[in-house]
């Protein structure tokens, strides 16, 4: 929740400022650097370097990491995807170069941003791989000792999102007699079909 809180904070004027002053770096490549990392979010040793780099005070160096921070969200936030949408988020008194810089390395970076996001985010479990066999069980009724074909299915299954500890894969195996593969066979039927005429619309 707290990913969605972010990439929607509104960009003020006081962001904009902040973004000023980048005009102290040293190198293009220094700023570039200093806005890729400020998307992660704010961290000490990124304050800390920043303001090593750009000769700057610790707390202009985190109000500019972080101002970076909501600037990059809200572009992913708004699918802002050319260049014109977002140049038109600067104020019209900021520097004309740094404004075009910022603009091209959100750009750049915006879909590896986006992949990452979309990773992130929290999801059911994946199934990775299915596996089967079929087993004779005997019966234990002494006055019919039948062998009963049963199946054991094995689903490995992915989880993008363990919990604390947790592992990020896990298998659960089931053991299903004919007549209830069968009805989870024709429920499988019934979820392609349906899948199917959603997707041929």
């Amino acid at each position: 929740m707290t990913s969605h809180v972010n990439m929607a904070a509104a960009v003020s004027g006081e962001h904009f400022d902040n973004l000023q002053l980048l005009l102290k770096a040293p190198s293009k490549d220094a700023v570039r650097d200093v806005c890729v990392q400020s998307h992660r979010g704010p961290s000490h040793q990124l304050v800390d370097a920043t303001a090593t780099t750009l000769s700057i005070t610790t707390a202009q160096a985190a109000q500019l990491v972080q101002s970076l921070h909501v600037v990059s969200h809200h572009v992913l936030f708004y699918n802002l995807v050319s260049p014109d949408q977002i140049l038109q988020l600067f104020p019209d008194s900021f520097h004309s170069s740094l404004k075009n810089l910022i603009t091209k390395i959100l750009l750049e970076n915006s879909p590896t941003w986006r992949t990452e996001a979309l990773s992130d985010q929290i999801s059911l479990p994946q199934l990775k791989d299915l596996d089967w066999r079929v087993d004779l069980v005997t019966g234990s009724d002494s006055v019919s000792r039948m062998s009963v074909p049963t199946c054991l299915v094995q689903l490995q299954m992915e989880d993008r999102c363990p919990a604390a500890g947790g592992e990020p894969g896990s298998a659960v195996t089931v053991e299903l007699s004919r007549e209830s593969l069968d009805t989870i066979l024709d429920g499988l039927g019934r979820i392609r079909d349906q899948l199917s005429s959603v997707a041929a619309k």
